[in-house]
């Protein structure tokens, strides 16, 4: 992140074209009292459950590349439709104790702040790492100090719980709490962690360079020091599904190109129609907006590792070098594939029970997901083995998108090889005019 003089009243705004924040003059006191409480404390927490990937620099931009920032103010949030980044820090929170209406609003008038400032390749605030008092600790932490923006984009959720907890209404919003938006259902296979999923709120960070991602999440949970608490974190690398025409399929870590089939942001009316909430959608306030779901999915690498490539094939329903459906004899990874098509001896060329199948649109009624995957890796297991897999994020105009397709998946043949560890689900506020913050409607 660039840095900047704090002396000057207008550096307090990320840009002219991007607008201010609803409280221009910067952080709430509240937040600046929890940048300078937090110091030490909340950081830890911050790089929680997620270890193993290398913290990097990205490599320096050639002429031509085009600009290095994502607009954080819109129609929609930026991170869902956005092309996807090489990187994701994904952090739950939880809502403190005795915190009420106004911290909450707060809280979302910070972080929005402070997002569209890191978007756009600043520091926290203007005064930032260096421009305060030296007899306090600083606004922003520091490690991104030279860092471009590196495509940084800041995706702000709501959970169920932030809603009703326990049957209480903490912030006075049960009333507006979309009725599709609930803990997701058990699955066939699930072995799900709770201390791994769900949360009041959610922050999904995406960028192109890890310690720009890192920064993000580090500084927002400092922020919310006192008002909310990171319940779990993930960081992930290497994208498994592409969101632009013009970036290449991806291949997940059992070594097949993953999302050919994913809605791209040039696809207008599929985003209308499968993920963003229309204007006939309840409640209101989500009008613009969408729903995330995040899987954390465990892969059995080492199993995965000895089984032939014609049963790889098979039970994922693609070759694995070109990624074309297996009744594809011309090798284009984007041709449909055909479920009707015998092979020599009369039977599916597509297994009934392959993962392509299970999951096409064409078995779930047109339903689609806009997916943002991530490798991940966490080190390893007490046996030895890679505690590795899919971390799974998805956008859908309603939860139920996922739930039906979910369910669809419960004969995979791939369930053999994959355990779903983590869940959660978030209503994602439409995107933020200038002036405003994340999820205003809600409160309006």
């Amino acid at each position: 992140m660039n840095m900047e003089p704090a002396a000057d009243t207008a550096s307090d705004t990320p840009s002219d074209a991007q607008g201010e924040v609803g409280h221009a003059s910067g952080l709430s006191r509240r937040g600046l009292l929890g940048l300078a409480g937090a110091a030490g404390l909340v950081a830890g927490g911050a790089f929680g459950v997620a270890g193993g990937v290398a913290i990097g620099r990205a490599a320096d931009a050639a002429p031509g590349d085009g600009p290095v920032t994502h607009p954080f103010f819109g129609e929609h949030q930026s991170g869902v439709s956005t092309a996807v980044q090489d990187h994701v820090h994904f952090a739950a929170f939880d809502m403190m104790a005795r915190t009420d209406r106004a911290d909450l609003i707060s809280l979302l008038q910070d972080w929005t702040y402070a997002a569209s400032r890191m978007t756009q390749g600043l520091e926290v605030s203007a005064s930032g790492a260096v421009g305060g008092s030296p007899q306090a600790p600083p606004d922003d932490t520091g490690e991104a100090l030279g860092l471009d923006a590196s495509h940084l984009t800041v995706t702000i959720g709501f959970g169920p719980t932030l809603f009703v907890l326990d049957g209480v209404d903490r912030f006075g919003i049960a009333a507006q709490q979309p009725a599709s938006l609930q803990r997701l259902p058990a699955f066939l296979g699930d072995d799900i962690d709770p201390t791994a999923s769900d949360g009041d709120l959610c922050i999904q960070v995406c960028a192109d360079d890890p310690q720009v991602a890192v920064h993000a999440i580090r500084n927002l949970s400092r922020i919310a020091f006192g008002r909310a608490r990171i319940r779990w974190s993930q960081l992930g690398f290497g994208r498994t599904s592409k969101t632009t025409a013009a970036q290449q399929t991806p291949r997940n870590l059992f070594g097949f190109k993953d999302g050919t089939a994913n809605i791209l942001a040039e696809d207008a009316e599929a985003l209308r129609d499968q993920v963003w909430v229309g204007a006939s959608d309840q409640p209101g306030w989500m009008h613009g907006g969408t729903y995330l779901v995040a899987r954390k999915i465990a892969m059995l690498i080492e199993s995965w590792d000895r089984v032939r490539l014609e049963e790889q094939e098979r039970i994922i329903g693609r070759s694995k070098c070109v990624g074309s459906a297996l009744s594809d004899d011309a090798g284009d990874e984007f041709a449909a594939p055909d479920f009707t098509a015998k092979d020599a001896g009369g039977q599916p060329r597509i297994d009934a029970a392959s993962h392509v199948r299970l999951a096409h649109p064409d078995m779930n009624n047109g339903t689609r997901l806009l997916r943002r995957g991530f490798n991940y890796v966490d080190g390893n297991n007490d046996l030895g083995r890679l505690s590795a897999g899919l971390f799974f994020l998805s956008y859908q105009r309603a939860p139920e998108q996922f739930i039906d397709i979910q369910r669809a998946l419960s004969t995979d043949v791939l369930n053999e090889y994959i355990r779903h560890v983590g869940s959660g689900i978030w209503a994602i506020p439409p995107g933020v005019e200038a002036g405003s913050y994340v999820g205003a409607s809600l409160f309006a």
